[in-house]
């Protein structure tokens, strides 16, 4: 019947994962997804950033001669 000639037409183009290389690169990709690294690597980056936020406060209550290379060899270890 015509319908049916039609529905087939339809799905004959419609991109599949095989067909379409974007389509199975986002399948590999959902596929693949694991959200605990994902929170893992957002945690590490957090506690980076807070290292980072930490040291500036420090260094900014301090008094330092930044024209001192001792001062500055100083700061480098800490």
């Amino acid at each position: 019947s015509r319908c049916s000639s039609l529905v087939s037409l339809y799905f004959f183009f419609i991109p599949t994962a095989s067909t379409n290389p974007k389509a199975a690169l986002k399948s590999k990709i959902v596929a693949e997804f694991r959200p605990q690294s994902l929170i893992d690597e957002l945690l590490l980056y957090k506690r980076s950033e807070d290292q980072i936020e930490l040291k500036e406060k420090q260094l900014s209550t301090m008094r330092v001669d930044v024209c001192s290379t001792e001062t500055l060899k100083c700061l480098k270890g800490k």
